[in-house]
């Protein structure tokens, strides 16, 4: 996103935070009543994302910047006051009054807001550190298998035939905000790389959590205290909590790879050998 839609984002997710936060009379309610509450929130916002995204003429209207913030928020009331619920028709309204780069910011806003609505619902059930490695686990085997991954990143492919898809895979065996958000993100049309789309709903979710993810690769298992040594390191380097998600590849021969968002840092004997190798070369 250019940086209007960036300022256009915070001052919707803030406008979230304002449904999402618990209200005076909410207090005592169950996790779970909560939580679902949330969850529908955010399948809502799925819903309008999906519907903006097919719409080409529809988002462009809302998301016109030649048009009266007032009438295009007038718009949005008259079209999703009466089909979503107050707390959503309001954040759609609120979004049609910024301006955004460009209408498909508008579909991505609503993803985010509904990426974000979700999360709040695990933390609300109790369940976001469960939600974060199930997303992790789930994109490891995304990452193994080539045809899946092909599949889930066909953007050509029916979503009727990913929704079943994924309803095989992780139909009931994980938590249901885990289940919306992959069967959200990954029968989405804008979605061509499954195992970037899911690395980003884990990585979404260690945000969530409030720390950063450094994604490990090692040629063996890492015991635990290697883990909490390595975590130590990291959290010194860069001055905040970091959180592994450790993935074992005997091709790295031995060392660890280490990528805490786009910085590398590979320690392994094979980039070591390969470095080696082009010296020679050369």
């Amino acid at each position: 996103m250019e940086a209007s839609s960036r300022v256009a984002l915070e001052q919707v997710r803030e406008r979230l935070t304002e449904h999402t936060r618990p209200a005076p009379g909410g207090v005592g309610q169950p996790r779970g009543v909560i939580g679902d509450r949330l969850l529908g929130l955010a399948g809502e916002l799925f819903a309008v994302a999906r519907l903006l995204d097919a719409q080409p003429t529809l988002r462009r209207a809302l998301a016109d910047p030649s048009g009266q913030p007032e009438d295009r928020a007038g718009l949005a009331r008259r079209l999703f006051s009466e089909r979503v619920s107050a707390e959503v028709a309001d954040l759609v309204e609120s979004s049609a009054r910024q301006r955004w780069s460009r209408p498909g910011d508008l579909v991505d806003a609503m993803q985010a807001l509904g990426t974000d609505a979700a999360l709040e619902a695990a933390d609300a059930r109790g369940e976001l550190d469960e939600v974060e490695d199930q997303l992790f686990r789930f994109g490891r085997i995304v990452a193994g298998d080539r045809e899946l991954s092909r599949i889930l990143g066909d953007r050509t492919a029916p979503a009727e035939g990913k929704a079943a898809l994924l309803d095989r895979l992780v139909g009931g065996k994980v938590s249901p905000v885990t289940e919306a958000l992959l069967r959200n993100e990954l029968t989405r049309r804008r979605t061509s790389s499954a195992e970037v789309a899911v690395e980003q709903l884990s990585e979404a979710a260690s945000r969530r959590r409030g720390r950063s993810v450094a994604r490990v690769t090692s040629a063996v298992p890492l015991t635990d205290a290697q883990e909490r040594r390595l975590a130590d390191v990291l959290g010194r380097i860069y001055g905040r909590t970091i959180g592994l998600q450790v993935t074992v590849d005997p091709e790295v021969l031995g060392g660890l790879v280490v990528r805490v968002g786009d910085e590398v840092i590979d320690g392994s004997i094979a980039h070591r050998l390969e470095a080696a190798h082009r010296r020679l070369a050369g």
